[in-house]
């Protein structure tokens, strides 16, 4: 939920919803055309222009008499009124039914056929009466779905309207000016304003969808918001890649090693590995852990990423795959993973014996290895803890990729051996609500949160390197259980 906006705030985030308010617009657009030009009546409109003139005239031989005029413009208020009346429109329905059978006016006016009636409401509605330009002339308009009865109606006004003014009022007279034609030409429904209308109410229900559900959105969007709530630092932005976007249940994975790798990412990751390299200076380790809050965030494919930027720097560095329920960097960096961190644990081999040297020049790689039934103690044991302080003494950094803390406890167990954790966030996909219940596990963990990266600063949702934890693993979702995945996988990798 947003506590406040700018205006560069709220341009950008109508900017980045374009696609909808122009949707909507088109939409909007379309639907009232649609209605306007296809399912609105057309209305067709007559009028009859009439002047007022004061009874008491006074003859005058070099000009108009002023008072005669500003008593035939007082008369005029007076006048629309009896002309709106009852008994007025009654009269006028009557004429009406003259000239024209019920049925002919039913679907035009509100008729009572018994009665043989017309409804006055009915008559009244079409009608609008009006001085012209605060001049004594008084224009009666028509407008009806008939071009001929919005002549008439103008004509039986003129007609009745002498004899009704000076019986009821007995000051004054009207007299037509001309008489009301038809016109053939619809002066309703205007199309084009009908749909001039809808483009701008689809646009203003565009926007107004875009700030409620901005104002209710719960995910990381804003990178001092995130810094400010938890007052730690932003390690790390990483803009998308739409050429990064690959199925969820691919094993390829976009490093800085491919060709393709736009500069302006290049350039994030080499910015962040300062902010790294700056974050560790004044701590005696150099082993530090990259992971998420929940799976699908990219801390795997940041993980590579990071090890390699800090390997094209000079330095010796080591990459752990300490995600052993779904092992990945194996496949990002294409070598087998009969053995690994989960054989050097067990003392089945030694870490040499696992460690593939060179996956890229200064860079080493501990993959995974065969998964364990018990993961979490694994790296919980002294084992663990000890092979990371004699792999400590061979490297400049090592670089632990572990599960996301809010699916399992395995990163809390190795927490004694690192210098800290960077917690992956994805921009856009990434709640608040996530991100604090992973801070929590971290706070209680007594790990040391060095910083955030947020992945994906485009918010895009991609799904590039997506994780399946929860499709596809037992006990809270990131478990065991599926044996015939198991053994396909350890096929693949053999």
């Amino acid at each position: 939920m947003k506590n406040g906006y700018t205006i560069k705030s709220i341009f950008q985030l109508l900017v980045s919803k374009l696609w909808l308010i122009l949707t909507m617009m088109i939409v909007g657009g379309g639907a009232m055309f649609c209605v306007s030009k296809f399912m609105m009546p057309l209305k067709y409109q007559s009028y009859t222009s009439m002047y007022v003139k004061n009874s008491n005239e006074t003859i005058i031989t070099d000009g108009v008499n002023l008072n005669d005029l500003n008593a035939s413009k007082s008369l005029l208020d007076t006048y629309i009124a009896v002309l709106q009346d009852d008994a007025v429109i009654e009269v006028i329905g009557d004429e009406l039914l003259k000239k024209h059978t019920a049925d002919e006016l039913d679907g035009i006016f509100s008729v009572n056929k018994e009665k043989n009636k017309i409804s006055v409401e009915s008559i009244r509605s079409c009608l609008t009466m009006a001085a012209v330009n605060e001049t004594e002339v008084l224009k009666v308009t028509a407008i009806t779905k008939d071009a001929d009865i919005s002549a008439e109606l103008c004509n039986i006004i003129a007609d009745i309207a002498p004899d009704f003014l000076i019986r009821v009022v007995g000051a004054g007279s009207v007299e037509a000016i001309g008489e009301a034609k038809p016109d053939y030409d619809p002066v309703s429904p205007n199309v084009m304003k009908f749909t001039i209308l809808g483009i701008l109410a689809g646009m203003l229900i565009a926007v107004i969808i875009i700030f409620v559900l901005d104002f209710i959105d719960n995910t990381v969007k804003d990178s001092d918001e995130l810094s400010q709530k938890y007052k730690k630092a932003i390690i790390g932005e990483i803009p998308s890649f739409s050429g990064s976007r690959k199925k969820s249940n691919s094993d390829e994975r976009k490093t800085l090693l491919d060709k393709e790798f736009p500069f302006y990412i290049v350039e994030s990751y080499k910015a962040m590995r300062t902010n790294i390299v700056f974050s560790l200076s004044t701590s005696e380790k150099k082993i530090f852990a990259v992971s998420s809050a929940d799976p699908g965030e990219g801390k795997s494919t940041t993980s590579s990423n990071i090890a390699i930027a800090l390997a094209q720097a000079d330095h010796k560095v080591l990459l752990i795959d300490a995600d052993m329920r779904k092992p990945v960097q194996h496949k990002i960096f294409k070598v087998k993973n009969k053995n690994g961190l989960s054989s050097v644990i067990g003392k089945m081999v030694t870490a040499q014996q696992c460690i593939h040297k060179d996956v890229v020049k200064n860079l080493d790689l501990l993959s995974a290895g065969p998964k364990p039934p018990n993961p979490s103690e694994l790296l919980a044991s002294e084992q663990a803890e000890k092979m990371m302080n004699e792999l400590s003494e061979k490297y400049d950094y090592i670089v632990v990729d572990t599960p996301p803390v809010n699916v399992v406890s395995d990163a809390m167990g190795i927490s004694k051996s690192l210098a800290g954790i960077f917690l992956v966030l994805k921009y856009g996909e990434t709640t608040f609500d996530t991100t604090e219940k992973a801070m929590k596990k971290i706070q209680l963990a007594d790990m040391n949160m060095l910083g955030f990266i947020v992945n994906d600063i485009t918010g895009r949702h991609h799904g590039g390197y997506y994780y399946r934890y929860k499709d596809k693993y037992g006990y809270s979702g990131y478990g065991y259980g599926n044996e015939e995945g198991d053994k396909k996988e350890k096929e693949k990798e053999e």
